[in-house]
């Protein structure tokens, strides 16, 4: 029989379960207290606006939201430490797919503090990382596709550069990389050569030589996907056997939340696959919001699968290749594989979503969807003219207001976190307002509470536009 290790003893030693539940239970009690929404303490006032002003000095550069959390929230809610509580609807942009102080997660990061080591790395990494890698290889290659290998890293960026490089390794001398219109990569030397927006290049060099294909238009299926191949056979035709890897983003989330199709991408797929160029899925962003974990996955792309990078609510980041593209020693070695922490807590937030009713098309992701959608819906009916979709996929939900000038969606974003919802930007021309909203832990009456705020700010706009035209 084999003699248990002294981690076994101190992980089921009964007084670590007696503080845990100790723990836990503090937190509960004090979560009582965040109820819904409320107003800063004016007495907070200044010191806040103090605090905010020198965060933003020693970051060189002001926040985009006057925020700073106390530490402490409840499912869809936050407090922040000027005393208000906010409804969280971005996450962290994706990140916080449990809200804040879900119980789960917070007991994760409690076993992680006992661990040996703050942060897991190349030459030295625990069972868990071992844990981690098995099971989103599985959980990829659940329907068919070849993903066998899975490499860990500190941030989406990191994923996807990791993926261009084993791209281009396996494809050289090809050098070139295709990408959508109005794509986004990330925001490195090279992502930011990918990414559609001159805005994130001013003032650096170029990297990478970059051809970009139209993308997905729903109200023009047929001939935006007729476009969108013949665009990509004018530049194989330019650079004949130059093009190494395509990065395709399934959904456009920094482009304004907009939805691929199946029979696009599969023209578009099969041409790549026919002019030997590697596909590499970016979903980052797109990781457990669709019916299913992977957006490659809901489309029934999985055999076009080259590469894939994941990230935001597994807490860490990952590259996910083929045996094929398995890249040369040395190519993708990295001091920081991923902080203890995020690696289990990573885990029991993918945990729990292969194991409860989140996916397929009756799971609780296209639920939320649905509600938004619906109540969203009836914002527009009270409000002609104020709110449009499309409204995203699955837990990614996005709407055009009052047209989508970029400076009325900034206004309203604004107006929207003074009245206690939390939501950003997407896309230009128009500019849209997104939401990611903590799918595992959202209620149906956070919902409703939250639509009913977006209702209020865009009636009193509208209200405000009518006025002034009069």
């Amino acid at each position: 029989m084999t003699r248990p290790l002294a981690a076994d003893f101190l992980r089921d030693d009964p007084r670590l379960e007696a503080g845990r539940r100790l723990m836990l239970s503090a937190l509960a009690d004090q979560q009582q207290r965040l109820t819904g929404i409320r107003a800063a303490d004016p007495e907070r006032k200044l010191e806040y606006e103090t605090a905010i002003r020198q965060f933003g000095e020693l970051r060189g550069g002001e926040l985009y939201y006057p925020y700073l959390g106390s530490g402490i929230g409840r499912g869809a809610l936050v407090e922040l430490a000027d005393g208000s509580v906010k409804y969280d609807m971005i996450s962290g942009i994706g990140v916080h797919y449990f809200g804040h102080g879900a119980s789960t997660v917070v007991a994760a990061a409690l076993d992680a503090a006992l661990c040996d080591i703050v942060m897991q790395g190349n030459l030295q990494q625990d069972r868990e990382t071992l844990g981690m890698t098995r099971l989103l290889t599985e959980l990829a290659s659940r329907d068919g596709a070849r993903l066998s290998h899975c490499l860990l890293t500190t941030s989406g960026a990191m994923a996807n550069e990791n993926a261009l490089k084993i791209a281009l390794q396996k494809k050289h001398p090809a050098s070139r990389v295709l990408a959508f219109e109005h794509g986004f990569a990330g925001r490195t030397l090279a992502l930011a050569q990918i990414t559609d927006k001159a805005a994130y290049r001013v003032g650096l060099p170029t990297t990478l030589a970059v051809d970009y294909v139209p993308y997905f238009d729903a109200d023009r299926p047929a001939e935006s996907t007729a476009a969108a191949i013949a665009v990509l056979r004018q530049h194989l035709a330019r650079y004949p056997r130059q093009h190494a890897v395509m990065v395709v983003e399934l959904v456009q989330g920094e482009g304004g939340y907009y939805a691929g199709d199946r029979d696009f991408f599969l023209a578009l797929l099969r041409e790549l696959r026919n002019a030997g160029i590697a596909i590499f899925f970016d979903e980052v962003q797109t990781f457990g919001r669709t019916t299913q974990p992977f957006a490659f996955q809901h489309f029934g792309l999985d055999e076009f699968a080259d590469l894939v990078s994941i990230g935001k609510l597994s807490q860490l980041c990952a590259t996910l290749f083929t045996h094929e593209y398995q890249p040369k020693p040395g190519l993708v070695s990295q001091t920081f594989t991923a902080a203890t922490a995020s690696l289990f807590t990573g885990r029991a937030i993918i945990g729990a979503l292969a194991s409860g009713d989140y996916f397929g098309p009756t799971g609780r992701i296209q639920q939320v969807h649905d509600r938004f959608v619906s109540r969203l819906q009836e914002i527009g009916r009270r409000h002609p003219d104020s709110i449009r979709g499309p409204w995203g996929l699955g837990a990614m939900i996005a709407f055009t207001p009052f047209g989508g000038s970029a400076d009325t969606v900034k206004g309203l974003l604004r107006a929207l976190f003074d009245e206690g919802v939390i939501a950003f930007l997407a896309g230009s021309n128009p500019t849209r307002i997104r939401l990611l909203p903590p799918v595992g832990v959202i209620t149906d009456a956070d919902i409703d509470q939250v639509c009913e705020v977006v209702g209020t700010v865009m009636g009193k706009r509208s209200l405000g536009r009518e006025a002034s035209s009069e």
